[in-house]
């Protein structure tokens, strides 16, 4: 396709700034940094904010999205992200609540030479709603579209 994936575990302000300033060295100049970002339920609800902050300062197009909501209403964790989103950043953030249909918009968005980060997960295989482990696999659903787009 083109477009390079990358699926990073990072879920702190500080691990996705991290990832996202590494991305920085490998762009060209031309090519879109999409990144889709969530964050857990029941946990640190000061990130949220943050979280959405950081990726908005270093992503032309950020997708906001459930990651893990566990009891939580996985809308409420969303908008408490959006809450960190300036108002000149709101043009170049979505908010797509299904992990699943997120990656895929990004994968949509993105031209050949584009960056997608899917940040929050890594290597976890499930998606945690409500004490139920149900099978999700970031790395699975971004090569899935790769495929469907080649």
């Amino acid at each position: 396709t083109g477009i390079i994936g990358i699926v990073d575990y990072a879920h702190t302000p500080d691990a996705v700034q991290k990832v996202l300033s590494t991305v920085q060295n490998i762009r060209k100049g031309t090519e879109l940094v999409i990144t889709v970002i969530g964050c857990g339920g029941d946990r640190d609800k000061t990130k949220r904010p943050v979280m959405a902050q950081v990726a908005c300062d270093w992503s032309d197009k950020v997708i906001l999205t459930s990651d893990n909501p566990r009891t939580e209403d996985p809308q409420t964790i969303i908008q408490e992200m959006e809450a960190g989103v300036s108002p000149t950043n709101k043009r170049k953030t979505l908010s797509i609540t299904d992990r699943k249909e997120a990656i895929k918009t990004a994968c949509h968005l993105a031209q050949p030479g584009d960056i997608i980060i899917v940040a929050g997960k890594g290597h976890e295989k499930y998606q945690e709603v409500n004490g139920v482990r149900h099978h999700f696999d970031d790395r699975e659903i971004l090569l899935e579209q790769f495929n469907l787009i080649s």
